[in-house]
């Protein structure tokens, strides 16, 4: 097997905590999450949000606790999630102790802005007592006074000051088991923030473009900022924010993992922009494929590709290929061969049956090998 040192990536080297079940850092797999749009305090309609994140893959929850309707709420969620939940705090350190009580899994709070000192001393005896991690949530869009009026605007240096002065405040409680974010809509200034962040602590990353957009620009923003941010090594945990349906962020963030090789989960579609010498219709095919598709978990790569120029050769690398052949017939290709053909008003039927086929396979593979 040829040997690719171009797509090795080096994963920043951090210290691991837990949220709930999933271990973030370390040589933990990158964890993907969202959070609920839904008023918490609607137990069902928070619930099977939460549900439905889940099954598109998300592996960690937030959702908003400003009140106390909202945490009481999560003594009921918490239970019926699936996954882990993170409540997010802004300024009420009671809130804080109310979620850890709750069930919460983690805490979203920045430290230094819930009051004294005697609050902290609280918030994280709360979070030591019940099993929580936190997350300290810097953002450029809510910088502290004293920042702003050093650095006159959020800049890196102004976000990676306000993380590191939050985690001394932690540590200054023996507490170590949280996670840092430096958050901006503005692809370079948090990605700058990001690797000074990086160099400055061990600690787990949580990395976002916060408030990126719609479904297609924020997807595309996230995709640069997060991309770059992974290839070169940084990120323990990530969130795509999109202003759309929590389910899409998760879609977007396992696509963006899956695009760097850092993590697989379901079918993973190669396909060419379709062009006057495609013999079927591509651009439908794979729009059909991928609703098709969405409920298989297994990994695996399928080439999709209208014509015999690049479709032999996309096939070799994938685990089922379909080439367009011409006289309305087309090749399937089965692990990187030419296996057989069919006709042109099969192509959709014939390749989700391959695949669902593929993917017992895959399963049962690997349970032989876990007994």
């Amino acid at each position: 097997m040829s040997v690719r040192p171009y797509r090795d990536i080096y994963r920043r080297t951090s210290r691991k905590i837990r949220v709930g079940p999933v271990e973030v850092g370390g040589d933990a797999p990158i964890s993907v999450q969202t959070m609920t749009n839904t008023l918490t305090g609607d137990v069902a309609a928070t619930i099977a949000q939460v549900r439905r994140a889940a099954l598109a893959g998300a592996d960690i929850v937030r959702v908003s606790c400003p009140d106390e309707e909202s945490t009481a709420a999560l003594a009921q969620i918490v239970p019926e999630a699936g996954v882990p939940i993170v409540a997010d705090i802004h300024f009420h350190y009671r809130r804080a102790i109310e979620a850890a009580k709750a069930g919460a899994a983690c805490l979203r709070i920045n430290p230094g802005n819930i009051g004294s000192a005697a609050r902290v001393r609280e918030v994280v005896q709360a979070a030591k007592d019940h099993g929580c991690s936190m997350r300290i949530g810097v953002n450029a869009g809510s910088l502290e006074r004293h920042l702003l009026e050093k650095y006159a605007e959020p800049c890196p240096e102004a976000l990676v000051e306000s993380a590191l002065e939050h985690a001394r405040i932690l540590e200054d409680n023996d507490f170590f088991e949280f996670k840092i974010s430096v958050k901006a809509s503005d692809i370079f200034l948090a990605t700058a923030a990001y690797h000074g962040l990086a160099e400055a602590c061990d600690y787990p990353l949580h990395i976002g473009i916060t408030e990126a957009g719609g479904l297609r620009t924020g997807t595309v923003k996230s995709a640069i900022g997060l991309g770059s941010l992974l290839w070169a090594g940084i990120g323990d945990t990530v969130r795509v924010s999109l202003s759309a349906d929590p389910d899409e962020e998760v879609r977007a963030g396992f696509e963006i993992l899956k695009a760097l090789g850092l993590r697989h989960r379901g079918v993973n579609i190669v396909s060419c922009p379709s062009c006057a010498r495609q013999q079927f219709e591509v651009i439908e095919t794979v729009a059909v494929l991928e609703q098709r598709l969405a409920h298989i978990t297994t990994p695996m790569t399928v080439s999709v590709i209208g014509c015999v120029v690049n479709g032999p050769g996309e096939a070799r690398e994938t685990d089922i290929g379909i080439t367009g052949g011409g006289k309305g017939t087309h090749m399937v290709y089965v692990a990187g061969l030419p296996h057989h053909r069919i006709q042109n008003t099969d192509v959709v039927d014939h390749l989700v049956g391959l695949i669902e086929e593929k993917a017992r396979e895959i399963e049962a593979e690997r349970a032989q090998e876990a007994a």
